[in-house]
C-alpha cells in the first residue's frame, strides 16, 4: 500500500478517510469513523492517540468485537489465506507460515487452551517476535487472569494498530515502533576499518534451524550501507552475525596460518527490545576478536 502523507489525510473526504485507515484495527471501521471528524490532526502521534483513545472509550461489547476480531495465529483461517492482507504480512514476517507440522501442532493446541480458558483468540504483534518468543508470551499469558488477559489484548492491538498506521502514513514525526540493528568491523592489528568483509545476518529459528535475513559486504568505513534492520521492530529473537574474515585477511596480504585459525568469526545474540538500537561490532585480527552491545 503506497503511503499518504498527513496533510492529504487531513485534507480527504470522509470517504477516503475511511478507506485509507479503516482496517488500522482489524475489522474494526468504526474506529477511523469516530476519529473522522476530528481532523486535521497536528502530528501522526495525535491521530495515533485519537484512535486508541476511541477504543479505550468503547463499550466492552465493542472492544471484544474488536478482540476477536483477530485471527489466530497459525489457525485453519491463516493456513488457508482466509485473514486480512495485514495479517498476512504480518504472521509471515514472524515466519508462521512456514511451519513444520511439529510446530504447527503446538501452535494449535495451544490456540485450543487459550480459546478455553478466555474465549477469545491470543494476540501478540507478531511482528515484534520471532517464532520462539510468540510460543514463550503463549505459555506465560496462559496464567493470567481474564481481565489481566483482555487488557494485554487490547495492549496488542494497539501495537500492532501502531505499525499499520506509521506503514500508511508518512508525517514529520514518527511513532515509536521502529528498532535497528548495525554492525561494523574493525580490523584492530591494523587500527583501521576493515573494507570487504562479508557479513552474514541469520535469525536462530531453533537449536538446528537459522535463517538468512541478509547478506552485506563493509563499505570503507568497515560498516555495511545501510542497518541490516531498520525501519521497523527488531523481533524478539536470537541472532547470528558470521563475518568472512579469513578472505579479508587474504586480500590484505596479512599474515596467517594454513589454513587460517579464525575463517568465518559467529557471534550468536539475543534482541530484548524491539524498539530499541542494537550496534554489535567486531574487532579483529588474524587471531583473536572481540564484541559488545554498542549504540
Amino acid at each position: 500500500m503506497a503511503q499518504i502523507t498527513l496533510d492529504e489525510l487531513n485534507r480527504m473526504d470522509r470517504a477516503a478517510f475511511l478507506t485509507a485507515l479503516g482496517e488500522v484495527f482489524e475489522h474494526a471501521p468504526w474506529v477511523a469513523e469516530n476519529v473522522a471528524d476530528a481532523r486535521p490532526f497536528s502530528s501522526l502521534n495525535a491521530l495515533y492517540d485519537a484512535m486508541t483513545a476511541t477504543v479505550r472509550n468503547a463499550s466492552t461489547d465493542r472492544q471484544m468485537a474488536l478482540i476477536k476480531g483477530h485471527p489466530d495465529l497459525a489457525g485453519k483461517a491463516a493456513r488457508e489465506g482466509a485473514i486480512t492482507d495485514d495479517s498476512k504480512l504480518e504472521q509471515s514476517s514472524a515466519g508462521l507460515d512456514r511451519l513444520t507440522e511439529q510446530e504447527f501442532a503446538t501452535f494449535h493446541k495451544l490456540n485450543d487452551a487459550y480459546h478455553a480458558k478466555f474465549d477469545i483468540p491470543f494476540i501478540v504483534c507478531v511482528r515484534r517476535h520471532g517464532k520462539e518468543s510468540i510460543l514463550r508470551q503463549f505459555e506465560k499469558r496462559l496464567s493470567n487472569d481474564t481481565t489481566a488477559e483482555r487488557q494485554a489484548a487490547l495492549n496488542e492491538i494497539f501495537r500492532i494498530s501502531a505499525l499499520r498506521l506509521d506503514q500508511r502514513v508518512a508525517a514529520p514525526d514518527r511513532l515509536k515502533v521502529h528498532g535497528r540493528l548495525s554492525t561494523h568491523v574493525l580490523d584492530a592489528g591494523r587500527g583501521h576499518p576493515a573494507e570487504g568483509v562479508t557479513v552474514e545476518l541469520f535469525e536462530v529459528e531453533s537449536s538446528d534451524r537459522v535463517r538468512l535475513i541478509s547478506r552485506s559486504i563493509t563499505n570503507s568505513d568497515g560498516r555495511t550501507d545501510r542497518p541490516l534492520i531498520a525501519e521497523q521492530p527488531i523481533p524478539i529473537a536470537q541472532y547470528e552475525l558470521r563475518f568472512g574474515v579469513s578472505d579479508y585477511f587474504a586480500k590484505q596480504g596479512t599474515p596467517a596460518s594454513d589454513p587460517p585459525f579464525l575463517g568465518v568469526v559467529p557471534i550468536r545474540f539475543a534482541v530484548a527490545e524491539p524498539e530499541s538500537h542494537y550496534h554489535v561490532p567486531l574487532l579483529v585480527t588474524p587471531w583473536s576478536y572481540s564484541t559488545y552491545r554498542g549504540s
